[in-house]
């Protein structure tokens, strides 16, 4: 199976083999990642350029792992959680990242609907908000998991908007390269709660949950063959899975490092600091970096919400239906997994609903990221814990350069979480 999947892919060329990797990546660019991108080059310049590329080794290492898991097992992250350790913990894990999902689905919506209402000049953010909403839980719930994934792959392209972005601004690269490798700021709880929030942005819960799970929508999809005990067979399709996972992250990063670049080069040097939303970033582009920077920034809101709306939603279904043994899978239809559609259509809906309420979206986007943060460290170890256990993984545990890239990146997360709470 994994031999014929490999040879597809050399067949058909690189495009094809990337799927679950490359979606991943770039839904962790989505509307609330970019408002804190945006922020972290508004207030710091370009000494914070250094957190993307440190985070890139550990974030495809924790990515690997989870899809790793979900290939070797046929099985997602939650159920394989559910299957070693207390039901208890799962079901705290789980409920965890349904709050932090839905709160960043409220303001990844509001980002888009606000996005729209700049591009558009006209109408309600709040009517074009729902239509993004529906528009984003119609194409999980009735398009086939096949033409819904190629849709998925061509959202992808929207976040070059951001790499565009920056060459129609004034970059002086020579201090770009020199912020980058020496960062000059002061260690204090702004520096260091932003910093986390990078970090939470970069790795974060529902991205482990949603590429494992994808993994399993495509040996589904594939083949009903269990993968085959063959050396070569198994280190080809970990191939696949690396060179999707390494592309995906890396396109992740390269925007996310975009994003910064381009509000240091203009917000920062003009002492426009504060920066809560996407939508906000690109309305201060306007003036600073003229109407193509201000569209390219604008559509890429819209774009990269198309793409992220339905990977939370999508990463919470998977979550808890996997936690309670129940049908689940973007392959199949409504009333074979009606438990999974309908966390699916919850998740969205009451992320709408969320932004018609009083709740400050800033305010429930910082206790989100809060959550993910403290969620992240255990998740992650609990996933290197599994990856390293021979009645989940049998012969195909990780090896040692994979698990000490894995401990590291938990390391990091961990200290990163603990700074935030002591300089709180």
């Amino acid at each position: 199976m994994v031999g014929n999947l490999y040879s597809r892919f050399k067949s058909n060329g690189a495009l094809k083999a990337l799927g679950p990797g490359l979606i991943t990546g770039a839904a962790d660019d989505d509307p609330s990642g970019i408002a804190t991108y945006s922020q972290a080059g508004a207030q710091f310049g370009f000494n914070m350029l250094w957190t993307v590329v440190l985070t890139y080794p550990f974030m495809v290492g924790i990515q690997m792992v989870s899809a790793r898991i979900g290939c070797i097992t046929g099985k997602g992250l939650a159920a394989n959680i559910r299957k070693v350790y207390s039901p208890w913990l799962v079901y705290s894990i789980v409920l965890l990242l349904l709050l932090a999902n839905i709160i960043n689905i409220a303001a990844d919506i509001a980002a888009m609907g606000e996005a729209m209402h700049l591009v558009v000049g006209r109408g309600s953010a709040h009517i074009y908000s729902l239509a993004c909403g529906f528009l984003c839980l119609s194409l999980q719930i009735f398009l086939p998991y096949r033409k819904y994934v190629q849709y998925l792959k061509w959202l992808t392209l929207g976040l070059l908007a951001y790499v565009a972005t920056v060459f129609a601004v004034h970059v002086p690269w020579h201090e770009v390269a020199l912020r980058t490798l020496l960062p000059q700021f002061t260690w204090n709880n702004d520096s260091v709660t932003l910093i986390v929030a990078v970090f939470g942005t970069t790795i974060s819960p529902y991205l482990f949950f949603w590429q494992a799970s994808q993994e399993v929508e495509e040996l589904r999809v594939s083949t009903t063959e269990e993968i085959s005990g063959k050396t070569e067979d198994y280190k080809a399709h970990m191939h696949r899975i690396k060179l999707d996972t390494v592309i995906g992250m890396g396109f992740s990063n390269l925007v996310a490092f975009c994003i910064i670049l381009t509000t240091a080069a203009t917000l920062a040097t003009h002492g426009i600091t504060n920066i809560q939303t996407s939508a906000q970033a690109a309305e201060a582009l306007r003036p600073l970096a003229g109407e193509l920077a201000f569209a390219l920034f604008a559509l890429g809101i819209i774009g990269t919400g198309l793409l992220a709306v339905p990977v939370l939603a999508g990463s919470a279904a998977y979550a808890v239906t996997e936690s309670f043994h129940w049908p689940n899978g973007l392959d199949m239809k409504v009333l074979e997994a009606r438990e999974f559609y309908a966390i699916i259509s919850l998740a969205t809906i009451g992320g709408m609903l969320l932004n018609f309420t009083p709740i400050d979206p800033i305010k429930a986007l910082f206790w989100a990221a809060l959550i993910n943060g403290v969620i992240a460290v255990p998740i992650m170890a609990v996933m290197m814990v599994l990856a390293h256990n021979k009645e989940v993984m049998g012969k195909y545990t990780l090896t040692m350069r994979h698990t000490v890239i894995g401990w590291i990146g938990v390391g990091i997360m961990l200290a990163a979480v603990v700074a935030m709470f002591v300089t709180m």
